[in-house]
């Protein structure tokens, strides 16, 4: 949780980042969050966000730091898409000045992306959030699971799980190419196609998808996002002047690496057929030689026979050759119409077994949604179709069974076709957004934007927000809710019934009207009286409070002045004048004679009191003690 605080000593205004209680028993996240803050404080940076303490009270972990009005980059690409050229240059500058402080001091960032990146509304850029930054001469492994996010892991921190300078300058890379074009170069429906990406393919130019990239500014995000480290800048100074003379002067300086995909040349001939196309002759078919032999066997003729240009053989010289030649073209004819019915006949009945019963025919893709996927792939096969398993979410299929089929159930397709499996991972984890602070109905529009179902408000308590601003987010468990949360699922709201209501110094008839109209019920048990010297009687010294935090319906009561005490002033006519005075004092009074000191005070009795003896007074008040002196 962050909290806007203010700083009583420095009277200036901070933020301080508490862990979750839960999260203390936690002893890696202890260690890492203690580590964002050693790590961060040790820099100092217009373009890094300070760190000014760190420590635990009552048990929980706090980290004070810089209290930046601002949004983070993130939320400027979700209102601009993209970002423009110039914008991106500025940003990139920025992030990169302070990223190259980071890595002058040993210190690795490893989680740069928009959503660390604080665009303050006074046109400061910050980079923060040294959650998992880590010094570089420490063992830079990270153990059994990866740190960061998914989109913005290098390839070594995918394939190997070691992160340097060079792997903040790949994240960032990525970052520069989203401010350009507004996507990230690689998605997938699971975490796992997106590092796998990341470690076999290559960063696509920006200029593909944004018409403002220049071919420099390809270039650049070619070359800070290689996948051999080796091939990136070696740390985010170098990266940083590269991109200042780019800024400044349109160019790369000389010696940076450029990364840039040809085509390979096409042939200048292709052979189809045993006909030769040369594109470069203009459309120009070339014939083979005459006697060349062509696929399949076919020789080219190179004389058309005696029958001419037509082909056809010399006509009967008689009539009875003549009457031969077309009785042998009927019984030709024949055959002919035969051979062609037999083979219509067969190829039908092969057609009709291929399409009906052999591999030819279609069948209907079988529902499996909600079975087991080894059950799902068991039916696909009894239906000749190759299965193929692959993850996606599901808000009704629970995780690890088929949610669905690509193409759908239903769909008709050829025997032995692919049909992919979806195994459910059950509902998509979505960005929860920033809900403290909002009012109801605000936050009610932000929760239902970002994906989940607005519950209700489960609690309504006095705090020192407005009435009605939303207090904390709950999950279905009565949990604050985390940075990610299943899609559709149920937020519940804790909202703020406003402050107490302040009935110090109002009567105590005054004071019940007031506390009933906040919905807080008066009880008199609870109330007590105390003597104040400065209150009137009657009047409200404090409220008093039974539960923690107060809801409306609690009860209360109030401490009510008694107004000064008063003690009463005793007797001492007849006393010695300085015994009379001293029993005074010792009274809490304040006495005075007119008699002075010395040797007559001594032969002085007192006679009365002003005011008299009996009467009740304040603690402090002026006594005049009268006397007479016996000589």
């Amino acid at each position: 949780m962050v909290y806007l605080a203010n700083d009583l000593r420095l009277e200036r205004r901070v933020a301080v980042k508490v862990m979750h209680e839960h999260l203390a028993e936690d002893e890696n996240f202890t260690r890492r969050f203690e580590q964002e803050a050693r790590s961060a404080a040790r820099l100092s940076h217009p373009n890094l966000v300070n760190v000014f303490d760190q420590g635990q009270d009552a048990g929980r972990t706090y980290l004070v730091m810089e209290y930046l009005p601002s949004i983070t980059l993130r939320d400027l690409l979700k209102q601009q898409k993209r970002l423009t050229a110039e914008q991106t240059l500025e940003i990139g500058e920025a992030v990169l000045s302070g990223l190259a402080a980071a890595h002058r001091a040993g210190i690795v960032h490893r989680d740069i992306k928009p959503e660390n990146v604080m665009l303050a509304d006074d046109g400061r850029i910050k980079l923060g959030d040294f959650g998992l930054a880590r010094a570089v001469s420490a063992n830079t492994t990270t153990g059994q699971a990866l740190l960061g996010t998914i989109a913005y892991l290098s390839p070594e921190l995918v394939t190997r799980g070691v992160a340097d300078a060079r792997s903040d300058l790949y994240a960032f890379g990525i970052m520069f190419y989203e401010m350009l074009t507004g996507t990230q170069p690689f998605t997938g429906e699971q975490p796992m196609q997106i590092a796998y990406q990341h470690a076999h393919s290559e960063v696509p130019p920006p200029s593909a998808k944004c018409p403002e990239a220049t071919p420099e500014l390809d270039d650049f995000v070619r070359w800070t996002t290689q996948r051999d480290p080796e091939d990136r800048p070696r740390d985010a100074d170098e990266a940083l002047a590269a991109l200042t003379q780019l800024r400044l002067e349109g160019s790369l300086p000389v010696g940076a690496t450029r990364v840039l995909e040809f085509g390979a040349a096409s042939s200048a001939t292709t052979v189809l057929d045993g006909v030769q196309h040369d594109p470069l002759a203009g459309g120009t078919t070339v014939l083979p030689d005459a006697g060349a032999a062509l696929p399949g066997g076919t020789t080219v003729l190179s004389d058309l026979g005696d029958g001419g240009a037509s082909g056809e053989p010399p006509a009967p010289a008689t009539a009875i050759d003549r009457a031969a030649a077309a009785s042998t073209r009927r019984t030709r004819r024949g055959r002919i119409l035969a051979t062609a019915l037999v083979g219509a006949t067969v190829l039908a009945g092969g057609l009709g077994w291929w399409f009906g019963q052999g591999p030819g025919a279609q069948v209907t893709i079988p529902d499996v949604a909600g079975a087991d996927v080894a059950a799902a792939q068991l039916a696909l096969e009894e239906a000749t179709l190759v299965p193929e398993a692959f993850e996606c979410p599901s808000l009704t299929i629970p995780a690890g069974q088929a949610a669905r089929t690509e193409p759908e159930a239903g769909s008709r397709v050829d025997r032995g076709s692919t049909v992919r499996i979806c195994t459910s991972t059950g509902p998509e984890l979505k960005d929860v957004p920033t809900l403290i602070g909002l009012s109801e109905d605000e936050a009610r529009a932000a929760i239902e934007d970002a994906g989940f179902t607005f519950g209700k408000v489960v609690d309504t308590r006095f705090a020192d927000g407005a009435k009605g601003s939303v207090l904390a987010a709950l999950d279905t468990n009565g949990e604050p809710l985390g940075a990610q949360y299943p899609e559709r699922a149920r937020v519940d709201l804790v909202a703020s019934a406003g402050p107490l209501p302040d009935v110090v110094g109002d009567t105590a008839e005054r004071a019940t009207a007031t506390l009933e109209s906040h919905g807080l019920v008066l009880d008199a048990g609870l109330g007590s009286e105390a003597y104040d010297r400065d209150t009137p009687a009657g009047s409200v010294l404090a409220l008093i409070t039974s539960t923690d935090p107060v809801r409306p319906g609690d009860a209360v009561g109030l401490q009510v002045s008694l107004g000064p005490e008063l003690f009463e002033i005793p007797d001492v006519s007849g006393k010695p004048l300085q015994e009379a005075l001293d029993l005074l004092t010792d009274a809490g009074f304040s006495p005075s004679t007119l008699v002075p000191g010395g040797p007559l005070r001594d032969l002085a009795k007192a006679t009365a009191t002003e005011p008299a003896a009996g009467e009740k007074v304040q603690a402090g008040t002026e006594i005049r003690v009268k006397s007479t002196i016996s000589l």
